[in-house]
């Protein structure tokens, strides 16, 4: 054989040894695409996203969308080639697959935090529009999880009231764990809590839950590396009491980064006008109770799929304006936020023409 064919045939060969590798050696990395946009102020699966009822509404037009993003499932094992391509893709970004899926979390714990994480965020958006409207909200502690095999586990119940602990009223859910964390391992620690069940009962009554207990735990040591906290295993969170019913219908979507657009949505329907003035806008972010804005994950692609729907403006974590700034879509003006107050005063001077006021983002923040 001429040495020119054996060089030829030699190489096609190890090119397509490489391309076999390639499709077959799987690689530790997973893939975020720009998941669906979904108008807050408009309808999903033929019925409207917000849903109040037991107060008074105002029509409202216009975008207020929050955005998703799409990842590969956990068992999905990406090929080499995949990975190239992502890479070189514009609207793809591919990630450690630790990043979406840490310390071997399977694809339904990843779900269930992420549906856990959603309620919470629809909670804390219906409190702080409704704090930013000056309509007040009765909240209050309450054990959020009991963790299996703990102190707690069998003696404090999801949904309990947590009054006091140690005789010390407990006002938000940090306080917990302050007054657990000044003990020793091994000491007791007194909860007074109203029980799940008589909470539900006097809230579906309309009436105020007053008979208490007192709930004896002794405490353990944190299995947290060269701590040695004192824990009873459970995490406090709020509950709230709504004055009028605000329902939030939208599937398939987890996490916590719809909150603020779920808060301004609620917000305008609660006020005469439009708050876009007919502009499209489109955002993420989570919500606290207070209003306060927090960053998210993905906001890049969430940026592609906003303007690929026709968004012109992005309400954006003033934490995440530097990574979302890095490559801007073309026609879309980035927006800081850190809170709905901000973004309350962004979509003002975007509905009053007014756009070389708004704070946006640059890649330095």
């Amino acid at each position: 054989m001429p040495r020119r064919t054996a060089t030829m045939l030699a190489s096609t060969l190890m090119l397509i040894a490489l391309l076999c590798a390639g499709v077959l050696i799987p690689v530790p990395y997973s893939e975020m695409s720009p998941g669906p946009t979904v108008n807050t102020l408009g309808e999903h699966d033929g019925e409207p996203v917000l849903q109040i009822s037991g107060h008074k509404t105002y029509p409202a037009d216009g975008h207020l969308n929050m955005t998703t993003v799409r990842v590969t499932s956990a068992d999905f094992r990406m090929n080499l080639v995949e990975a190239v391509y992502g890479w070189l893709a514009h609207d793809s970004k591919i990630v450690p697959h630790d990043t979406l899926y840490p310390d071997g979390k399977t694809e339904e714990q990843s779900t269930q935090e992420n549906a856990e994480e959603f309620s919470q965020s629809q909670e804390s958006a219906k409190v702080a529009a409704l704090k930013k409207l000056g309509i007040p909200v009765k909240s209050w502690v309450i054990v959020s999880t009991v963790v299996k095999a703990s102190p707690a586990e069998g003696k404090l119940h999801a949904g309990d009231v947590i009054k006091a602990v140690d005789g010390t009223a407990v006002k938000q859910p940090a306080d917990v764990a302050k007054l657990v964390t000044k003990h020793k391992p091994g000491q007791d620690v007194v909860f007074t809590v109203v029980p799940a069940k008589e909470q539900a009962a006097a809230e579906k009554a309309n009436k105020t839950a007053t008979r208490t207990q007192d709930v004896t735990i002794t405490t353990t040591t944190s299995d947290d590396s060269g701590a040695k906290r004192a824990i009873v295993g459970i995490s406090a969170g709020t509950d709230h009491t709504f004055p009028f019913t605000i329902d939030i219908k939208l599937a398939d979507v987890g996490g916590p980064s719809a909150g603020l657009m779920f808060a301004l949505g609620i917000y305008d329907k609660l006020t005469p006008g439009d708050l876009t003035g007919g502009t499209f806008v489109a955002g993420t972010g989570t919500i606290d109770d207070n209003g306060t804005v927090g960053p998210i994950g993905g906001v890049q692609m969430k940026t592609v799929g906003a303007r690929n729907k026709g968004a012109r403006y992005f309400l954006t974590p003033a934490d995440n304006c530097a990574a979302a700034a890095q490559d801007t879509p073309s026609g879309l003006t980035l927006v800081k936020v850190k809170t709905i107050g901000d973004a309350l005063d962004a979509l003002k001077d975007i509905r009053g023409g007014d756009t070389a006021k708004l704070p946006k983002c640059t890649t330095k923040g």
